[in-house]
C-alpha cells in the first residue's frame, strides 16, 4: 500500500482558513486485533499487580495507527484534500479481540 499524500485531518467540522467545496462521503479504516499469546500472557501477568500494561498499549496503538492509515488511503482514493469530523471507535468483537475504527468525512477544499 502506498502512503497517502498529505491529507489534512481534523476532529472539527471545518478546516480553519479553508473553504470546503465538495463533500466526498464517509471514509474509514477498520482493524480487528487480538493481543496474541506472548503479549496476552505478559499483559495478563502485569494486570495482576495493576498499573500500566505496555503490551496492551502497544497492541492498541498499532491497531489505531493501522486503521488511521487505511482511512487516509480511502480518502486519497476518493481524491480528498482533507478529512473532517475524524473519530476513533473501538468495540470488543469477541473476548480478547477488538475492532478499531477510524472514520471521518472526506472533503475537497479550495486550494490557495
Amino acid at each position: 500500500m502506498n502512503p497517502p499524500s498529505l491529507i489534512v485531518v481534523s476532529t472539527g467540522n471545518e478546516i480553519s482558513g479553508q473553504q470546503i467545496v465538495e463533500y466526498l462521503g464517509i471514509v474509514r479504516g477498520i482493524v480487528v486485533r487480538s493481543t496474541g499469546i506472548a503479549r496476552g500472557i505478559a499483559g495478563g501477568l502485569r494486570s495482576i499487580v495493576g498499573g500500566d500494561i505496555p503490551e496492551y498499549v502497544a497492541v492498541c496503538e498499532e491497531a489505531r495507527q493501522r486503521a488511521y492509515q487505511q482511512m487516509l488511503s480511502h480518502a486519497q482514493a476518493l481524491g480528498a484534500h482533507a478529512v473532517i469530523a475524524f473519530r476513533y471507535d473501538a468495540t470488543e468483537f469477541a473476548q480478547g479481540t477488538t475492532e478499531v475504527l477510524a472514520y471521518g468525512t472526506a472533503v475537497k477544499i479550495r486550494k490557495a
